[in-house]
């Protein structure tokens, strides 16, 4: 499965301001790989702006449509007028493993339900169309074993099928390739069996 998600390095955040009736919303957009990658954000973010009203936020830490590791925060803002809207406008984006805070400063006007439940999808909004992106890709684990000859051809087509190395262990006959390959491809090693001329074994099914 490929997807989108925020072209940003773990722990950082693309920050963004609006202001509805004198209150400023601060919304920072982060890549959320996993809840605990959300929590340090959110910790940084209160962390930033003690004296702010309130830090509302919701994420998704998995890929579009996901179940299960997800949530939103009113953060003592009446009961459904910030977390779900933020998080439905981060679900209608189609994005994966992403995360919003959107910190607000009470600018002494009370904007009333519908009003707050605008103002903080508004602000995912307008962060979400600055927010860099790239597309993730769900890997299975492939392991080869090939002779010291073969090691580098292997490699070679393993790139170039969009798998990269992440281990190799070297022991008498040869080398133990661990590969990441992308799990929405079918695994066909005809090509690469032909080109060792059967010196190829594959290992993770046995």
């Amino acid at each position: 499965m490929r997807y989108p998600v925020p072209d940003l390095a773990p722990g950082a955040w693309r920050e963004s301001v609006i202001e509805v009736e004198r209150s400023r919303f601060i919304a920072w957009l982060c890549h959320v790989p996993d809840v605990a990658a959300f929590d340090a954000v959110l910790t940084a973010a209160r962390r930033t702006h003690p004296n702010a009203s309130h830090h509302c936020s919701a994420y998704i830490a998995g890929p579009p449509g996901e179940q299960q590791a997800i949530g939103f925060s009113d953060d003592g803002e009446p009961g459904g007028t910030a977390g779900r809207p933020m998080f439905q406008v981060l679900e209608g984006a189609g994005l994966g493993q992403v995360g919003c805070v959107v910190t607000r400063y009470f600018g002494g006007t009370k904007l009333g339900t519908g009003g707050l439940a605008r103002a903080y999808s508004q602000a995912v909004v307008r962060g979400l169309e600055a927010l860099p992106q790239r597309q993730a890709v769900e890997r299975t684990t492939l392991k080869l074993g090939v002779d010291f000859a073969g090691e580098a051809e292997a490699r070679a087509w393993l790139e170039s099928h969009d798998a990269p190395v992440e281990h190799a262990d070297y022991v008498s006959d040869g080398v133990r390739l661990t590969a990441a390959w992308p799990s929405d491809v079918e695994v066909d090693l005809s090509p690469l069996e032909a080109r060792l001329r059967g010196r190829l074994t594959r290992l993770d099914t046995l």
